[in-house]
């Protein structure tokens, strides 16, 4: 923990209404300014009791405080380095270390995740019975979302029409496997809008799971290969689809000590600065846009995706309520805190149904699984898609 960043809190409480678990509960220690304090503590000598630890876990790491804070405090790193701090400090108790040794064995290994595929149609079914065994097992499994096809993306999907560009993609763990239709839509579009689309085979995790979690040293050995893999493949751009990931990986500097060989942007960002020169079809839909606090927070992408979306002929555009407070995905959050988590996705989906949109659309993979749970849970189901999906269908002219 770094004492300069503590010391840049003031202590105003401009992040209280932003932070969703002091939305929640009201309680100071759960708030960003409390957690800082807890923070300060520890510098200065307290050891991490297992209630300090609980009100870090607490903390989605949304980053909905840093867009807040008028003191340009560093929550986001502050966060980490606590988090990082609470895993080499703190002894979890068995059953909780058996999970959190079970999620950081699959989720940033898509060759292991890729096993779990066959068995995801009995996922929902089993939840109830998980759940007896263990909270958080109950809501990896009601969580699981329904799989497509696997799809299999060439090394090199070619510009249609004048090569605008050349560009790196990552393909990811979660939104490789649980959601290839949104790589492939993806790789088209960016094709489409006159881009050489660079697909490495072999491609692993970011590592994004692993540094929101403390676990530094899965973070570094596993971002380490991201950037070896992409120097490799020769591209100065790299594009993500995946709100968590593409935060994490634009901090590769701070995390490696080093800048990678490339940029990286997120789908959005990258083709609002490239600007259309595909014709747009319509698509009568009424769609409500989620804002992924990775991207609109932690990477400051808000206008881009609305922009790509409202300049689709014949698709309306509503806002949700709330848009800045978190879903409750947060990366593996709604497998280790539940109960939050639950809170916060009916919370989200409750104002998504108020919009009364026939569409979802979210930028990141754990957003879409937990407000489509939620969706599920309150009886009021509203089909999800990724702004890459949107743009693809407007593109070739196709339903959606």
């Amino acid at each position: 923990m770094d004492p300069k960043l503590i010391n840049d809190c003031v202590h105003c409480g401009f992040c209280l209404p932003t932070c969703p678990t002091y939305v929640l509960w009201g309680e100071e220690m759960d708030s960003p300014r409390g957690r800082i304090h807890l923070m300060q503590q520890h510098v200065e000598g307290t050891p991490i009791t297992p209630e300090m630890a609980g009100h870090f876990d607490a903390c989605l790491g949304c980053m909905a405080c840093v867009t807040a804070c008028p003191s340009g405090v560093k929550y986001d790193r502050l966060i980490e380095l606590t988090r990082a701090e609470v895993e080499r400090k703190h002894e979890r108790e068995p059953q909780e270390r058996a999970v959190r040794g079970i999620v950081f064995s699959l989720f940033p290994y898509p060759r292991r995740l890729r096993l779990l595929r066959p068995g995801m149609g009995l996922a929902e079914r089993m939840a109830p019975f998980l759940a007896r065994v263990n909270p958080s097992l109950g809501a990896m499994a009601a969580l699981a979302p329904r799989v497509e096809r696997r799809q299999r993306l060439p090394r090199v999907v070619r510009a249609r029409g004048e090569r605008r560009a050349v560009v790196g993609m990552l393909t990811g763990c979660v939104q490789g496997e649980f959601f290839p239709q949104v790589n492939a839509a993806t790789a088209r579009v960016l094709a489409l809008e006159g881009c050489d689309v660079v697909i490495p085979p072999g491609q692993g995790c970011c590592g994004a799971l692993s540094v929101h979690s403390g676990r530094d040293d899965q973070a570094k050995r596993l971002a380490r290969r991201t950037v070896r893999t992409f120097e490799r493949a020769g591209v100065d751009t790299v594009v993500v689809n995946a709100a968590g990931c593409g935060s994490s990986m634009k901090e590769y500097a701070e995390l490696l000590g080093r800048e990678p060989g490339f940029k990286v942007r997120d789908l959005s960002e990258f083709l609002t600065e490239l600007g259309p020169v595909a014709k747009r079809h319509p698509l009568p839909l009424t769609v409500a846009y989620h804002d992924a606090c990775h991207l609109a927070h932690a990477q400051g992408v808000r206008a881009q995706p609305r922009e790509l979306l409202s300049g689709i002929p014949d698709l309306e555009l509503r806002e949700i309520p709330e848009s800045a407070i978190c879903c409750g995905s947060a990366g593996t959050y709604n497998i280790f805190q539940p109960q939050a988590a639950r809170d916060l996705g009916d919370r989200k989906a409750k104002a998504v149904g108020s919009t009364r949109a026939e569409l979802l659309v979210s930028a990141n993979p754990g957003c879409t699984m937990q407000i489509a749970a939620a969706m599920r849970r309150d009886g009021a189901e509203i089909r999800v898609a990724h702004t890459a999906e949107v743009l693809d269908a407007s593109l070739r002219g196709v339903s959606l």
